[in-house]
């Protein structure tokens, strides 16, 4: 039994086939499919691919705090979610900050202040209102500043959940990343119990080398047993390079969250 929708993001495998293709032998796999930013993607050959959508990124740029970059949010946020209809994807992710090449953010900070706080509350109060209109949901994905992503705003799981009960809408939620969770927290467990009905999406990679479940130290299984118990049955999205054969890492995929 797999009680959630698994889906496995198209930027990781099948790196030999161009991007259309990855998406095909996904959906042929009997996966969703993940993509980041559009803006490179033929939507209306991935829309003729048939695959089920279930995320992508839901913004070009701009940031949570200061106001030319909230305007650049905004504005490629309304710009995403017309994407989005087109590829009838329910959920767009988010990040802290705009993020630039190698991940790294476009606008690193060192520390986050009071009023940084309240303006990216403000901000995501106005995220989740275009969401609310489009029917659909915005993620907030936290991410570690330890490896990929150091200088980057409310990354860490404990700053996305406390932006997202904030807001309170039904049209922002939390991607909750194990991979960046059990490097910049651990306690993955009582990590996704605290989180609860924050959660729109869980995603995952092993720990270290972000690769699918069974490379590295983190124990899928159990995560998987316990998001059951919490009665979670949504998303959970591999965004992992494969160790090896994409196939294979799929299927270790499966495995993991088979029940």
């Amino acid at each position: 039994m797999i009680p959630f929708k698994l889906a496995v993001s198209a930027e990781m495998v099948f790196l030999d086939l161009p991007f259309v293709e990855r998406v095909k032998r996904i959906h042929a796999l009997g996966f969703s499919a993940e993509i980041w930013s559009w803006t490179n993607k033929d939507i209306n050959a991935l829309a003729a691919t048939g695959a089920d959508f279930t995320s992508m990124t839901g913004y070009i740029s701009g940031t949570l705090t200061d106001p030319d970059g909230v305007r650049h949010l905004l504005d490629s946020a309304r710009q995403s979610l017309r994407v989005a209809e087109r590829l009838n994807c329910p959920s767009l992710n988010l990040h802290g900050t705009g993020l630039g090449d190698g991940g790294l953010p476009v606008q690193p900070v060192s520390r986050t202040t009071g009023r940084m706080w309240l303006s990216a509350c403000k901000t995501l109060e106005r995220i989740a209102r275009l969401g609310e209109d489009a029917g659909r949901v915005f993620l907030l994905e936290n991410l570690n500043t330890e490896v990929d992503h150091p200088g980057t705003p409310f990354a860490r799981a404990d700053d996305t959940l406390a932006l997202i009960e904030a807001v309170g809408s039904a049209h922002l939620k939390m991607n909750l990343d194990l991979y960046h969770a059990q490097i910049g927290e651990g306690n993955l467990i009582e990590l996704i119990q605290r989180a609860g009905p924050a959660i729109g999406e869980i995603q995952v990679a092993d720990v270290p080398g972000r690769q699918e479940p069974g490379t590295g130290e983190i124990h899928y299984p159990a995560i998987a047993r316990a998001l059951h118990a919490m009665g979670y049955s949504g998303v959970v999205g591999l965004e992992g390079w494969a160790s090896g054969d994409s196939d294979r890492a799929l299927e270790r995929f499966r495995q993991a969250f088979t029940l």
